[in-house]
């Protein structure tokens, strides 16, 4: 009787399933991963990303899993051995391959944009800038990835990028709602500017007041459903390389700006400069510089302040660089990349006014050399001590005569590299403006019970049939 019981407990569970509703279920969304190499005027670095393949809005959730510094110098300092910059960016695409599991490597789109360095390369041999990324390409199709390309960026696209980083991982387009299970955009959403320093450009982009922005100033971009309305500039030749070395053609003898008292160092360097006035490039050529240590903040910033020509704007308050159209500066501003990596070297904290910041380059420039080299070390960038006093006079000529920032907006810049687990720059907003253009994957879905019910009726198997066994054993 135990087992006639047990057999018909069994045939009413089989009669149950048969009767619940089969569903669809739909399987957790796959990891994709991108590539983007960031190759500057000075230097090359790559970065992985990664994203769930269900998209929000279109806009993929985009992490960094990766970051590595390429060895050398930027891509176009390879201008006489091309091959050398296919080869130099070796070592961090073996780091990226193994970080990116074997079966996806060959769906990852893997892109390079060069800067303002090859910009400068090409406006003086457009013939060697197409082999350097010629051999760039070449090296990067030998690996199991989907290329998809090298080219050089905009000015303009770099600032917009570097815009789109900055208020991606500070949460201003998207929040995830722990609540709603979803991500969500914030009510009156803190939109930040960016302000960029490389080695041979600047970029502002910030979004003004749509009733003072110029139509054809206007840069637009759709992200999680939204539209915004920027100003996105970039100046060529204002990067902090290239500023340098056009202070020292000018001057032929630097005084005030080398600083740390190095009164008994007299250098002589040779110097190759494309940059001319304001925006003007022209052709490679050699100089030679001696740079004399005076120690003087005030005769440096006023050296600095005549590579500005600061007649062009006239009474105008909408104009900035060289007569450039600027509207009136709006919002919070992140300053990342060399102004980030200047102003840390001074050890301020943050939000400190104007007055003490002026108070703190004032001390830099006139440091010991035993004083300033002991911080060095404890910065782990000795090369660049002869450099730090100059730019930090530049930076604030820049944002102050420039960009006008004044005593009062000064504080609403925070100058700082990383946001949220992911270092600030242009790629990581490449990469969500490239997620915007790919097609959401569908979510797989497959034929199913409902684990609760499944669960329940083995549960109910299971029962039955221990209970049969004992009652046989009885």
């Amino acid at each position: 009787s135990a087992i006639v019981g047990a057999l018909v407990a069994l045939s009413i569970i089989a009669l149950v399933l048969s009767l619940v509703r089969v569903e669809d279920v739909t399987l957790p969304p796959t990891v994709k991963y991108g590539m983007v190499f960031d190759a500057g005027s000075s230097h090359t670095s790559l970065f992985v990303y990664q994203w769930d393949s269900d998209k929000e809005n279109d806009t993929g959730v985009v992490s960094q899993t990766l970051s590595c510094d390429v060895q050398g110098q930027g891509i176009s300092s390879y201008a006489n051995n091309p091959p050398e910059a296919g080869n130099s960016l070796r070592e961090c695409l073996d780091k990226a391959l193994q970080v990116i599991p074997a079966e996806k490597q060959r769906d990852v789109p893997a892109y390079l944009g060069a800067t303002a360095g090859m910009r400068l390369l090409r406006e003086q041999n457009s013939s060697a800038t197409e082999q350097v990324l010629a051999e760039v390409a070449k090296t990067m199709q030998e690996y199991p990835v989907a290329f998809k390309g090298a080219r050089i960026l905009t000015g303009e696209e770099e600032g917009a990028y570097g815009w789109i980083t900055i208020n991606y991982l500070l949460d201003s387009f998207t929040k995830y709602s722990p609540k709603a299970h979803t991500w969500l955009r914030p009510e009156a959403a803190n939109i930040f500017g960016a302000l960029d320093l490389g080695g041979a450009s600047t970029q502002i982009t910030f979004m003004p007041e749509s009733s003072v922005l110029r139509q054809n100033e206007a840069s637009e971009l759709t992200l999680y459903g939204y539209s915004y309305k920027i100003y996105a500039h970039s100046y060529l030749c204002y990067g902090q390389d290239e500023m340098l070395k056009r202070l020292a053609k000018e001057l032929i003898v630097v005084r005030g700006c080398l600083g740390l008292q190095w009164q008994r160092h007299v250098w002589s360097l040779k110097l190759v400069c494309l940059c001319g006035r304001g925006n003007e490039i022209k052709q490679s050529e050699n100089y030679t510089i001696t740079l004399e240590g005076s120690g003087t903040a005030s005769a440096c910033l006023a050296a600095l302040r005549r590579l500005f020509n600061s007649s062009a704007c006239g009474q105008g308050q909408d104009c900035a660089l060289d007569g450039g159209y600027q509207p009136p500066l709006r919002g919070q501003f992140i300053a990342f990349s060399a102004f980030y990596y200047n102003f840390k070297f001074l050890n301020l904290t943050e939000g400190q006014p104007l007055a003490v910041v002026r108070e703190a380059i004032e001390g830099l420039c006139t440091r010991s050399w035993e004083d300033v080299r002991s911080s060095a070390w404890r910065h782990k960038n000795p090369k660049r001590l002869p450099k730090y006093c100059a730019n930090a006079n530049y930076i604030l000529t820049l944002l102050l005569d420039a960009y006008k920032f004044n005593e009062t907006s000064w504080n609403n810049i925070c100058f700082q590299m990383k946001a949220g687990g992911a270092d600030v720059g242009w790629t990581l907003g490449y990469m969500l403006n490239l997620t915007n253009m790919v097609p959401a994957e569908a979510p797989a879905r497959v034929k199913g019970l409902r684990s609760s019910l499944w669960a329940a009726a083995i549960t109910f198997i299971i029962l039955n049939l221990v209970l049969g066994l004992a009652a046989l054993l009885l």
